[in-house]
């Protein structure tokens, strides 16, 4: 019989953090990359790169290609310039292809998830969801969920739409809201657990709109056609429903036709001619007396 062969592993930690030393260490280095704007020198080994990336082996590979060179005498490559990331970000991503973890921060996580997307890191993607489930708040929730929705992140997704659930009226102050996509922005407000009365969620909209429409230099009614369809108008008082009206011809953020088939509830009594869920109260909606009449089980 032949001699019977097993793996034994040694102690992890020895191992990570004797790597860890080797981060953005110039001894020994054979690359290096010029980051950011502040075009900081990062320095790495090629072998760390190439055999834990699959995307950096493409990046060195092109570099080497054409190359007479013996692999043991191949000259030192770069600087490779990366300037449109923060030097911050790029060093987490270089500390977790060497140690198989990662240093992170509320100030950084979000860009450490765009960098794992584009460099196919899958593990370092799934650290970064779990510390921005962790440390979500009010400033960043809006922000980290625009990040969930671009990269199909389902289970932050949730998470950010239930932490928004729980603190609407907090949220939809900060400039983070202001910055969501009209998609985005459309999939909160389809939310029927929103702390938040259906008269402040337009005023929000609104805010957001005029935002939105100096950004992408285009008109409010463009910009928020998407997420004006999700307000609630037939929970809204006649008088408030005039108020909005008269505002709505400043700006012609809400479609005629809506307010038109909110006030058609109110005159028939009935939630009939609109969409069953634009008569359904949400979590934070103030009780009014017309409620009772849009209930499609209330006789």
């Amino acid at each position: 019989a032949g001699p019977c062969s097993v793996q034994l592993q040694g102690e992890t930690a020895a191992f990570t953090t004797a790597l860890r030393t080797l981060v953005n260490n110039p001894q020994f280095s054979d690359v290096t990359f010029v980051v950011g704007r502040e075009q900081q020198k990062v320095f790495a080994h090629r072998c760390v790169l190439a055999c834990r990336c699959q995307a950096f082996q493409g990046m060195l590979s092109q570099g080497l290609a054409g190359s007479e060179d013996t692999p043991g005498s191949i000259p030192p490559q770069g600087p490779f310039i990366l300037g449109n990331v923060q030097p911050e970000v790029f060093l987490a991503v270089i500390e977790f292809l060497y140690t198989n973890s990662v240093t992170l921060n509320s100030h950084i996580a979000l860009e450490v998830l765009t960098s794992s997307v584009e460099y196919g890191l899958q593990d370092l993607c799934k650290l970064c969801v779990k510390f921005i489930k962790d440390t979500l708040s009010v400033e960043q929730v809006c922000e980290a969920l625009q990040a969930a929705v671009t990269y199909g992140q389902v289970d932050l997704q949730e998470d950010c739409l239930a932490f928004i659930e729980g603190c609407t009226a907090a949220v939809v102050r900060t400039q983070s809201f202001h910055e969501l996509s009209d998609v985005v922005l459309a999939r909160v407000l389809r939310s029927d657990r929103l702390a938040v009365d259906e008269l402040d969620l337009v005023q929000a909209v609104r805010e957001w709109a005029h935002v939105s429409s100096a950004v992408l230099e285009r008109p409010v009614s463009e910009v928020a056609a998407l997420p004006v369809r999700e307000l609630r108008l037939p929970l809204l008082a006649p008088n408030e429903l005039a108020t909005l009206e008269s505002h709505n011809q400043r700006d012609l953020l809400i479609p005629v036709e809506s307010i038109a088939a909110a006030w058609r509830a109110h005159a028939l009594r009935k939630g009939s001619g609109v969409p069953s869920h634009l008569c359904r109260p949400r979590r934070g909606t103030r009780p009014r007396d017309h409620h009772r009449h849009l209930d499609p089980h209330t006789k």
